[in-house]
């Protein structure tokens, strides 16, 4: 692994978007990266819940900046980076997880879900945090927690939407995750929505 977390982190969360993949098979998921990437994506996470996740991250890392979703323990973090994972998502907090992976200058996005995980997640070392399911909140909600820790920055996840995005952004996330119906997207529609996220 080469450069630094830190670069690493301000990459992940430079489209202000993640991409989240996973599919029936490894095949699926790379298509999806692939074309998600095309469409000028910087950040896609593949989700360890695909079969043949590893190969898929493998694969997917030569041409983009890939990561590995659904991380839960050191020896995930460990496999995902030695196929090529540039970064590591969790739904949970595992210290286990940051450790590994800060160990080879990977960054890690750790899951929280009340304000007292939040906190929790950035004294174990997380990178970034992802606040999930964001379906259980609105961007008011995010908009109080931020007043609250407002050095935390959080990606909200699951749940998110086209529509929804930009109010996520506007009231303090630094990134928000997306999956499924960004993948569903035409690349054309795709590239236009990352576009209108980049334009103040």
């Amino acid at each position: 692994m080469t450069g630094y977390r830190w670069a690493s982190t301000a990459r992940l969360v430079a489209d202000r978007v993640i991409g989240i993949v996973r599919g029936p098979d490894a095949s699926t998921a790379l298509d999806h990266a692939r074309r998600l990437t095309a469409a000028g994506l910087g950040s896609v996470e593949i989700s360890l819940t695909t079969p043949g996740a590893l190969r898929a991250i493998e694969e997917a890392s030569k041409v983009g900046f890939v990561g590995a979703g659904t991380v839960l323990d050191g020896h995930q973090a460990a496999m995902t980076i030695s196929a090529g994972a540039r970064f590591l998502v969790c739904p949970t907090l595992s210290e286990d997880v940051i450790r590994t992976a800060h160990r080879h200058g990977v960054p890690v996005v750790a899951g929280a879900a009340t304000p007292t995980e939040i906190v929790q997640a950035l004294e174990a070392g997380a990178d970034l945090v992802k606040l999930f399911p964001a379906s259980q909140f609105a961007p008011a909600d995010l908009k109080a927690i931020v007043q609250a820790v407002p050095h935390a920055p959080l990606v909200p996840t699951g749940g998110v939407s086209l529509a929804s995005a930009a109010s996520w952004l506007e009231a303090g996330a630094v990134a928000v995750g997306m999956g499924g119906e960004l993948v569903r997207t035409p690349e054309e529609e795709v590239r236009a929505f990352l576009t209108s996220l980049r334009t103040p």
